[in-house]
C-alpha cells in the first residue's frame, strides 16, 4: 500500500457536523470520568476482562504446573537460554487472593441462552481454571455437572464460533489437566467423550459449498444457521478461530475429520486476493458460498481479532512444523508495523488503528480500493501484546533478548508499547477500559482538539 492509499481521517465535511462538546464523553488519563453506579455494560466488561485477571493471577499461583501445560518441562523446550537467567517474578498474595475470589464469584449464578437449555458455556469454560487455581470442590461439581446434566440436544441458534472457542475448547483443556484429578493418572474420560459429541454436531456448520462455517448451528438437528442480519457473510475472525480446537480433537481421537474440515479456512486465506501491501491484513468479511472477501474494514479487534492471534498459536501447536503459518504470521506482522501502527503526539501512546475502505473496487483487484486511516482500537485488540512477544520468543524458546533478530527486537517493542497503551485506557473512574478507544492525531478534526484531552477519548458516548 503506498501512502496515497492510506488517508488520515480528516477534519468532517458537511456530511459530519462539527459535534457539540457534550455529545463527547472523554476518559482522559489525567483526569478520569466521573460515574454513578457502574452499568450493565460496565459489569459485562468486568466478566469479560476477568480471564485477564485469572491469567495473570494464576501465574504466581502455580507456576509448576503452567510450565508443564505450555510443555516447558519437556526435554528441549525448557525456554532457557545457557546462561542467561529470567528475573525472579515475586508473588503478590494479596492480589492472588483476589483473583480467586473474583472468579468464584462469578460462578455463583448464570441464565441459559437457548429456551431448550444451557450448554455450559460458563462451567465448561471455567473449568480448567478451577484445575490450575486448586479448587479443588469447585472442580468436582462441575465436573459432575457435565457427566450428569450437560447435552448438546439443544434446539436455538448456538454461536459456531463462541461454542467452539468455550465449550469445545474448554473440554479439550480439561481433557488435557484431568490427570492430575483422576487416581489413575490418565486423563478423564468424560471431557474427551462430550468433546466427541459436539465436535461432530459443529461439523454440520461447515457443510457449505467453499467449506467455511455457517455462524450459527442447532446443535439438536445438526444444521448450520446463516445471519439473518448478514445474510451470507461471514466473519474473518470465525472462521479462523476453529482450528486449534479441531486440530487438537484430530490428534486426540486419530480421527482426521476435524482438522481437515477446519483447514479448508486455511485454504481461502493462502489463496485470496483482497489484501493490503502484499501483506496478511484481511478485511473482516466473507462471502460464505464461494469463500471471497468483501471489501470492508481492516482491523484488529472485533471480526478481526482472532485471525491474527491464531497464526502464531497454530505454527506453535504444530510443532513448528507447518511454516505456512509462520510465514502468514511474519506478513500479517509486518504488515501491521507498516499501515496500522500510530503514536499520539502528546504523550506518545502507541495504538493500532483501522483501515475503512472508500470506494467499491472490481473483484481481485484490490489495487483499485483507497483506504481511510482511522485512529480507533477496540480493546480486543490488547491480545497483540502478548501475541508480538510470543512471537518474538519464538514461543519462549528463545528468551534471550540479545539473540533477537532485528524483526524479533521490533515485534517485542512494540508488544511493549501496546501493552502500555491498554493498560492507560484501564485508568477511568471504574478501572474499566472502554470497549473502543480514540486517539489522538497530528490530524485532528477541530471538535476533537477542541474536546478531547491529549492522547485518548470516548467518542459518542
Amino acid at each position: 500500500m503506498t501512502k496515497k492509499r492510506v488517508q488520515q481521517v480528516q477534519k468532517p465535511k458537511s456530511e459530519e457536523p462539527e459535534k457539540p462538546a457534550d455529545e463527547l464523553i472523554v476518559a482522559p488519563a489525567e483526569e478520569p470520568i466521573s460515574s454513578a453506579e457502574p452499568s450493565r455494560a460496565s459489569r459485562a466488561l468486568l466478566l469479560y476482562s476477568l480471564p485477564l485477571f485469572i491469567c495473570l493471577g494464576v501465574t504466581y499461583l502455580v507456576p509448576d504446573l503452567l510450565s508443564s501445560f505450555l510443555g516447558a518441562n519437556k526435554a528441549g523446550s525448557s525456554g532457557r537460554v545457557s546462561g542467561f537467567t529470567p528475573k525472579a517474578i515475586v508473588a503478590d498474595v494479596p492480589k492472588q487472593k483476589q483473583v480467586v475470589e473474583a472468579f468464584k464469584a462469578s460462578l455463583q449464578k448464570g441464565s441459559n441462552l437457548s429456551h431448550s437449555g444451557g450448554i455450559g458455556y460458563m462451567i465448561v469454560d471455567s473449568i480448567d481454571s478451577m484445575m490450575i487455581m486448586g479448587l479443588d470442590e469447585e472442580y468436582e461439581r462441575a465436573r459432575n455437572w457435565i457427566a450428569t446434566k450437560l447435552t448438546f440436544e439443544r434446539e436455538g441458534k448456538h454461536s459456531t464460533f463462541e461454542t467452539t472457542i468455550r465449550v469445545l475448547g474448554g473440554l479439550l483443556s480439561a481433557y488435557h489437566l484431568s490427570s492430575s484429578h483422576s487416581p489413575t493418572g490418565e486423563p478423564d474420560p468424560i471431557f474427551l467423550e462430550k468433546a466427541i459429541d459436539l465436535g461432530d454436531r459443529l461439523l454440520s456448520a461447515f457443510e457449505t459449498p467453499s467449506g467455511l462455517p455457517l455462524p450459527m448451528v442447532n446443535l439438536a438437528t445438526k444444521e448450520g444457521i446463516t445471519d439473518p442480519d448478514n445474510p451470507g457473510l461471514v466473519s474473518t475472525a470465525e472462521v479462523s478461530t476453529l482450528q486449534l480446537e479441531l486440530r487438537y480433537l484430530s490428534e486426540l481421537t486419530g480421527d482426521e475429520v476435524y482438522w481437515r474440515t477446519g483447514e479448508k479456512a486455511r485454504v481461502h486465506h493462502t489463496n485470496i486476493s483482497c489484501k493490503v501491501s502484499n501483506a496478511h491484513l484481511l478485511p473482516n468479511v466473507f462471502r460464505y458460498r464461494h469463500g471471497h472477501f468483501v471489501l470492508s474494514e481492516i482491523r484488529l479487534g472485533s471480526r478481526g481479532d482472532s485471525f491474527y492471534e491464531y497464526l502464531l498459536k497454530q505454527y506453535l501447536q504444530t510443532g513448528r512444523t507447518e511454516p505456512a503459518f509462520k510465514d502468514m504470521y511474519d506478513s500479517a506482522m509486518a504488515g501491521i508495523q507498516e499501515n496500522l501502527v500510530q503514536t499520539t503526539p502528546s504523550g506518545r501512546l502507541v495504538f493500532t488503528s483501522e483501515l475503512q475502505p472508500l470506494r467499491g473496487y472490481d473483484a481481485g483487484r484490490e489495487e483499485n480500493a483507497d483506504w481511510r486511516r482511522v485512529p480507533k482500537q477496540d480493546h480486543l485488540v490488547c491480545f497483540l501484546g502478548g501475541s508480538l512477544m510470543l512471537g518474538a520468543t519464538d514461543g519462549g524458546n528463545q528468551l534471550d533478548r540479545s539473540q533477537f533478530s532485528d524483526s524479533d527486537k521490533a515485534n517485542w517493542k512494540l508488544g511493549e508499547e501496546l501493552i502500555k497503551t491498554c493498560m492507560a485506557t484501564h485508568n477511568t473512574k471504574t478501572g474499566l477500559s472502554p470497549e473502543i478507544a480514540m486517539f489522538r492525531t497530528p490530524n485532528d478534526p477541530d471538535w476533537v482538539v477542541q474536546n478531547a484531552p491529549s492522547d485518548w477519548y470516548i467518542k459518542g458516548l
